[in-house]
């Protein structure tokens, strides 16, 4: 894919869309982290209910440690592995507390070294919290590189190298988003819905699906 049809699949995406953001909800850099800490195999949903409990009663580093593993886990018992992903919350709640002031810190060694937290979450976090220019490549991400022809690779890294490398400076702060988004409600897994994507006429992917073949 050349660099003009990759800026023309960007601007429709942000014609489209503007103001993209996580669909986790969240209203600190902490809760921020929280929940992405949460959402590691599991989705959106499921983690936005459990928080929805878990954030009015203990939103903060200090507030968790002092609820405790015990008593968070009921909050987070219907998202997956949810009590390793409480093990890790108190961890890293520890360590923000006594290294880290309380605070989330606007830095990547700090974040990637928590507990939990990979090199994924930290780029949001940096991204949607603090407004780096990251992208954190997720399946989604990952399935619309390679389909579409914007980025491929075999590895997640190999893909999130290329789109830092490639994707136009001026979308990049939002091109995670974007990316995730249509890869949840367009680009899907199984059965892509070419029909009704406004990147299509731009896209690589030669086994265009039709309204026709979803029964439409």
């Amino acid at each position: 894919m050349n660099a003009e049809k990759r800026r023309a699949i960007f601007a429709r995406l942000a014609q489209a869309d503007p103001n993209p953001t996580t669909e986790l909800a969240f209203t600190t850099p902490f809760e921020l982290l929280a929940a992405v800490l949460l959402s590691a195999q599991a989705t959106d949903v499921s983690v936005n209910a459990a928080t929805r409990r878990l954030f009015p009663v203990a939103n903060t580093p200090e507030a968790i440690l002092a609820l405790g593993e015990k008593k968070l886990v009921p909050y987070i018992a219907a998202i997956g592995l949810y009590r390793t992903k409480a093990k890790h919350l108190i961890q890293t709640c520890r360590i923000l507390v006594e290294r880290y002031q309380g605070q989330v810190p606007e830095d990547r060694e700090a974040l990637e070294s928590l507990p939990g937290v990979g090199r994924k979450t930290a780029n949001v976090v940096l991204n949607t919290a603090f407004g780096w220019p990251t992208i954190a490549v997720d399946t989604h991400i990952f399935r619309v590189g390679n389909r579409t022809g914007i980025a491929w690779g075999k590895t997640v890294r190999e893909v999130e190298d290329r789109l830092v490398r490639l994707v136009p400076q001026e979308f990049q702060r939002n091109a995670h988003h974007w990316l995730i988004l249509h890869g949840r409600y367009v680009c899907k897994a199984r059965r892509p819905e070419c029909w009704r994507c406004g990147i299509a006429d731009l896209c690589d992917f030669k086994r265009k699906t039709t309204l026709a073949e979803a029964g439409g």
